[in-house]
């Protein structure tokens, strides 16, 4: 199969600027021989690549990333690892109880994952915390969607707490925030930071990973066969930890809905900036309402900054400009100015897009596609928790490893296929512009 789009990532990814430049890439050259090819170096790819090392310990395994590991999605995302359901379609993020319980046991797998990837290779606490998250709610809306998850917790028997609107000024330095609800299951990260140190570290004399290789056509010789432009590899097994260009490589086609999600991050605060604004120094709100902003504070690498990620668009191409990335950052500029009015001096560093791949019915794409090929990908609005569930799960459906999180994920449903795509696309920007509408102040 020739491979039909190749990955275009708009704008400077924020979180891998703030990073030392990384060394020079390896490109794939020449024509080489593994027992795995991994295509992908996410989340996915990274994860499948972890447990293939440690359950085939003296295969060889070679992972194609077509640019720079910490430069694709995988360091675009808001740096959440969320356990708990998470349904960008909802009005609260919840749905059926017996399905949550069911997700939020497979996103709590991928999370341990990382969090021993994180300490088995030394990660800091910046690049991995297991710190919860807060939904916070700035409107009478958003606190009923609030309390409306916090009663489906309740049922679902997970822990969480409430904070009124003088814990929110005291945590976040602003009084926009009604209310917060806490979950202690979800981790923070560095997003850049976290892929690069694991991609690192996974390095050795088995393990090879060549940037700026992109997979150009895939094709089955006996054994699967993977050019590049500049190399080849020949390998019996295949695992594509490629997200939404599954459907680049022929697979799910018309079954896959491509959406970019925006972010914007600002220059270092100056002491007295940061003296002005108060509040942690550390801390991640996601909106109460699904399409509200997401707002982060780091201070680590980079400096003390703020991170606004708002605004979906929904886009089949999966290909954004530079002009829409100025658009949206209007709109960053905006809820930044909303929240933060103390920091009118303060400019944002940084604009980007990233890709998101979502399904219709909300399923994952995890399994053998065709004789030694597996899928790891489509991950809805998840890709930390759901990508790297989906990457060990691929590992161990390859190995004949059965757990009850890949039952389920065999068990799932297809992707629904689509309507035409000019109906979809009219009818995904009228529901995604309608919902940011509705979003109100919490936008």
């Amino acid at each position: 199969m020739k491979v039909s789009r190749l990955p275009r990532d708009p704008g400077p990814a924020g979180w891998n600027c703030l990073l030392p430049r990384p060394n020079a890439p390896t490109p794939l050259e020449g024509h080489v021989s593994a027992d795995w090819l991994i295509i992908g170096a996410g989340f996915a790819g990274l994860a499948a690549a972890r447990r293939l090392s440690q359950l085939c310990s003296g295969d060889r395994i070679v992972v194609l990333e077509a640019s720079r590991v910490g430069a694709g999605p995988a360091g675009r995302n808001s740096g959440f690892m969320i356990d708990l359901p998470h349904d960008l379609a909802s009005d609260n993020y919840g749905g059926a109880l017996v399905a949550d319980r069911a997700q939020t046991a497979d996103n709590r797998r991928g999370i341990a994952f990382a969090a021993e990837m994180a300490a088995d290779f030394g990660l800091s606490e910046e690049a991995f915390s297991p710190s919860g998250k807060i939904n916070g709610a700035a409107t009478p809306k958003g606190h009923q969607h609030n309390l409306d998850y916090a009663r489906h917790l309740t049922a679902m028997g997970e822990a969480h707490e409430m904070l009124d609107a003088g814990q929110m000024r005291d945590l976040t330095g602003t009084d926009y925030y009604q209310s917060g609800l806490v979950t202690p299951g979800a981790a923070m990260i560095q997003p850049a930071l976290f892929v690069r140190s694991v991609a690192e570290s996974l390095l050795s004399n088995r393990l090879s990973i060549h940037e700026e290789s992109p997979v150009i056509s895939l094709r089955r010789q006996g054994n699967w066969v993977a050019e590049t432009p500049k190399g080849r590899v020949t390998a019996p097994r295949v695992i594509l930890a490629v997200n939404g260009h599954l459907e680049s490589f022929g697979h799910m086609a018309s079954r896959l809905m491509h959406v970019f999600t925006y972010a914007s991050m600002t220059e270092p605060m100056t002491a007295a900036q940061a003296a002005a604004l108060g509040g942690a120094p550390v801390w991640g709100l996601t909106p109460a309402d699904p399409l509200g902003t997401t707002v982060r504070r780091i201070s680590g690498t980079g400096g003390d900054r703020i991170l606004i990620r708002n605004r979906f668009t929904f886009d089949p191409e999966m290909e954004v400009d530079d002009r829409r990335i100025a658009y949206v950052g209007q709109d960053h500029d905006r809820a930044f100015a909303a929240r933060f009015p103390m920091l009118g001096d303060v400019r944002m560093a940084y604009r980007w897009g990233g890709r998101l791949c979502l399904s219709l019915n909300n399923v994952q794409v995890i399994g053998e596609l065709e004789p030694g090929l597996w899928s790891a990908c489509c991950q809805n609005g998840l890709g930390t928790a759901k990508g790297t569930l989906a990457g060990l799960l691929a590992a161990e459906a390859a190995n004949g490893i059965e757990t009850d999180a890949l039952d389920r994920a065999r068990a799932a449903e297809t992707p629904k296929r689509l309507p035409p795509r000019a109906i979809t696309k009219l009818g995904a920007a009228v529901r995604l512009r309608w919902g940011e509408v509705r979003a109100g102040r919490e936008l």
